[in-house]
């Protein structure tokens, strides 16, 4: 069963830079959206500027898994819509944070670090190395894939040790970078995933759809968990 997934976008850099408009004319949201549909997944979007950012409490009631990504607005993003996203996170939402997004209230609020990196935009080539091959975020990749040209993210990466490091990247500078790391709050499960910067055309391509396509199934809801909290009765009485 493929999730109903939606893919959130800031959308600001297509609306202001021209370069970012040719390579996404309809905006990194579409671009990822269409990749998923084409993998057979349903896939929806919203966008910062929509009323209650496009993620009102209908919209997640019908989304098995959120993908995330920001850059400019972070501190646009209203604590309300944060709140309303972290609970359904808990509850079993999945949520998968591309690139910048590291540095969202949503993303720092569940690490609870600064998540803080270094970074670079430059000409360097990305390797990115299959650490867990047999994972379904692996599925059919090789041992690697290669980004032409990326933004440069390196390490130290301030975030808690991933609970399964699927990638690892090297750049032609010399850096490394935790690329692909695994986490699980409450009953969501959440992926973070490094490539992405919005000059690139780093959303067409092939491996990179295949991944974030493979990731949504994996963060996708198994079953329904209800969680209860308070002050119950006993529940052997006599």
């Amino acid at each position: 069963m493929n999730p109903r997934v939606t893919v959130w976008n800031e959308f600001r850099h297509e609306k202001s830079d021209p370069e970012v408009a040719a390579i996404y004319p309809d905006g990194i949201h579409a671009t990822i959206a269409r990749a998923l549909g084409e993998h057979g997944i349903e896939a929806r979007t919203a966008t910062l500027d929509e009323p209650e950012h496009g993620l009102t409490d209908e919209v997640l009631d019908a989304t098995d898994v959120l993908v995330w990504w920001g850059h400019l607005a972070h501190e646009e993003v209203s604590d309300e819509i944060v709140d309303r996203v972290q609970n359904r996170v808990l509850n079993g939402m999945g949520l998968i944070v591309l690139h910048s997004g590291h540095g969202s209230k949503l993303f720092r609020r569940l690490m609870g670090t600064t998540c803080n990196l270094k970074w670079r935009e430059s000409t360097d080539t990305e390797v990115l190395w299959n650490l867990a091959p047999g994972h379904p975020i692996t599925a059919g990749l090789g041992e690697h894939f290669i980004i032409d040209q990326e933004e440069m993210y390196g390490e130290f990466f301030e975030v808690p040790t991933p609970e399964t490091l699927v990638f690892v990247s090297w750049f032609t500078g010399g850096e490394v970078f935790r690329s692909g790391a695994c986490y699980t709050r409450g009953t969501g499960k959440i992926f973070y995933f490094r490539p992405g910067h919005e000059t690139y055309p780093t959303y067409h391509h092939a491996d990179v759809q295949r991944v974030i396509a493979n990731a949504a199934r994996w963060a996708a809801p198994e079953y329904s968990a209800v969680q209860k909290f308070g002050n119950p009765g006993p529940i052997m009485v006599g």
